[in-house]
């Protein structure tokens, strides 16, 4: 028997991508940055590797993938992770944590006198940071609140859009509009169909890079507040576990860590206990 032909005629697609290949994504990706990859993932893989393939003129996934093993192509470690993290978001998503978060910052504020931290630990394209901003801003009801804000993430694209703070209009579309008014700016002209964030937003916040599996973290603690929401559902049990217990001393006798939906920390770390709807305080027991 003639063996198989797997090239584009064949498979209908560009680069032959095996499950071998597949297999050392998967490895390199949890090593580089914790994300457990499911089988379910491959097409996904495929598509979103192929444009870093094309982009360094590369034939196979196997010639790319040895490239980056073999150090021939050490910049290309961040567009690679880059290329694979999730970066779904939106304005005010998970609704619920907010009026919590301003009831905290007024309580805090009061309780330390010392100006809010808040660490967002996966800011993505800025909508959960900004939101926070905006929730500090109207919980003091001033564009100057008391409150500075640490946004993270891995992916440094991502991290570009998010301090420029330009988004396409239906972006907001859902946003009340008291607080479109108070918080964005319409374009005009050749920005026109584009919103900015006002600069007295912007300026609460600093947007970093971090890998939240780094041997250190660039931070100064503790923090009043840390959001780490639907991030952790990448991770297995033994990254969780790894990076909640690092989050702990990071946070204030009375800090809240708000979390995502999907994600429960009570059977990952006993260092905390449940304070409402995916909000987690620490176990002072």
């Amino acid at each position: 028997m003639p063996p198989t032909n797997t090239n584009k005629q064949e498979t209908g697609k560009e680069f032959n991508f095996t499950r071998a290949d597949f297999e050392r994504v998967r490895g390199l990706i949890y090593q580089r940055a914790g994300i457990s990859l499911a089988d379910s993932k491959q097409e996904m893989v495929y598509s979103r590797l192929a444009r870093r393939l094309r982009a360094n003129g590369i034939a196979s996934f196997a010639s790319y993938l040895d490239a980056l093993e073999a150090g021939r192509m050490p910049a290309e470690w961040e567009s690679f992770t880059n290329a694979l993290t999730t970066n779904l978001t939106s304005f005010f998503r998970e609704a619920h944590h907010f009026p919590l978060l301003a009831e905290h910052a007024l309580k805090a504020r009061a309780k330390h006198g010392a100006p809010l931290t808040i660490w967002c630990s996966a800011s993505s394209t800025g909508e959960e940071p900004y939101s926070i901003a905006m929730t500090a801003c109207e919980a003091f009801d001033t564009l100057t609140p008391p409150v500075q804000i640490i946004a993270t993430d891995i992916d440094t694209n991502v991290l570009a859009t998010a301090s420029a703070g330009v988004y396409p209009l239906e972006r907001v579309d859902k946003m009340e509009q008291a607080r479109l008014r108070r918080f964005f700016l319409k374009g005009k002209g050749a920005q026109e169909g584009l919103v900015r964030v006002r600069p007295e937003l912007r300026q609460l916040i600093t947007f970093r890079q971090l890998n939240l599996l780094a041997d250190g973290w660039d931070l100064k603690g503790p923090f009043d507040a840390i959001f780490c929401r639907n991030v952790m559902i990448y991770f297995d049990k033994a990254t969780q576990r790894k990076i909640l217990s690092r989050f702990v001393p990071l946070m204030k006798p009375d800090a809240l860590l708000f979390a995502g939906h999907s994600e429960n920390f009570l059977y990952v770390s006993d260092s905390l206990r449940l304070r409402g709807k995916t909000v987690y305080e620490l176990n002072q027991g």
